[in-house]
């Protein structure tokens, strides 16, 4: 199966989700929480990312996340991963209990295409101080993609991890996973990366985003947004429509993408000093807002 055809599964099979000009989202992606070891580049943004978190739980965002949140090929299971980032995910169980939370499954977390595992996992968690099962995220379920359909305009956003047009990530990543864990993981630990990885090898990332970019001109300028190159992208009215989150693995800050009143805006959240020499995390706009209904094509 081609790149093209993995694309037109994912579209065809992706989860619908209508929103209008009131409704807002915030895009993460390529969190890649981990063990909050030498080896979790998450823990570099902890603090920063759960402090955008908590501004978009009380400002009433859909939090949206396109995939390889979880660092599920340096690390054998989510408990781990939960333990070491616990409030984290409490907070993230708060989205999810009030209906406003969208998980996209990557090449890191592709095991939670699984229904058997995420049930298994992520349903609820032991707390020893109470000696009893906490819920987590029960009934959750993890796709390959997500449509947001406009209420009024019909325009379709379409949200995926974008490794569909990644061979060895998509079809491979099985052998990718074993190569992680047994060799990339420990010499990551003493600063050398994985070469192969799209985030690490511009190449790669070029070659990925030529065919994500021939599928959406084959399909009407179809408005799509991707991650798993970690490669920020806010295209201008009128080229293709490709957007990329970004990650939240950046040194010192992470990126998303935000949806609100009908305009889309890629913003950073990062840690900046003031002037009497305060250390406080701001959020940075980078691109837009751009209207939503610029990229709608006949």
């Amino acid at each position: 199966m081609s790149s093209q055809s993995r694309l037109d599964r994912a579209y065809k099979n992706a989860k619908v989700i209508p929103f209008d000009d009131q409704s807002k989202f915030i895009l993460f992606s390529d969190c890649h929480r981990g063990d909050n070891s030498f080896a979790d580049e998450f823990a570099n943004n902890r603090n920063v990312y759960f402090h955008a978190l908590n501004y978009y739980y009380n400002h009433d965002f859909t939090y949206c996340e396109l995939g390889d949140g979880d660092e599920l090929w340096e690390n054998l299971n989510f408990d781990v991963i939960f333990r070491a980032h616990k409030d984290v995910y409490q907070l993230l169980s708060e989205f999810h209990k009030e209906n406003r939370l969208a998980m996209i499954w990557g090449n890191h977390d592709m095991v939670y295409r699984d229904t058997k595992y995420v049930k298994k996992y992520l349903s609820s968690y032991f707390e020893p101080k109470t000696d009893e099962d906490i819920p987590l995220f029960p009934e959750i379920k993890y796709n390959e993609a997500i449509i947001l359909k406009h209420k009024k305009t019909e325009q379709e956003l379409f949200l995926l991890h974008g490794h569909q047009a990644d061979f060895m990530n998509y079809i491979g990543w099985k052998i990718n996973r074993f190569l992680v864990r047994v060799l990339w993981k420990p010499l990551q630990v003493v600063g050398i990366s994985d070469p192969t990885s799209p985030a690490k090898n511009y190449k790669e990332t070029i070659r990925i985003e030529r065919r994500i970019k021939k599928w959406i001109a084959n399909n009407k300028n179809q408005f799509t947004i991707i991650g798993h190159t970690h490669r920020p992208r806010f295209p201008e009215a009128g080229e293709l429509a490709l957007f990329n989150d970004g990650s939240c693995v950046h040194p010192r800050s992470i990126t998303g993408m935000e949806i609100e009143n009908g305009s889309i805006t890629l913003i950073k959240w990062q840690v900046a000093t003031t002037a009497d020499g305060v250390l406080k995390i701001i959020r940075v706009p980078l691109e837009g807002p751009q209207k939503l209904t610029e990229f709608i094509t006949e």
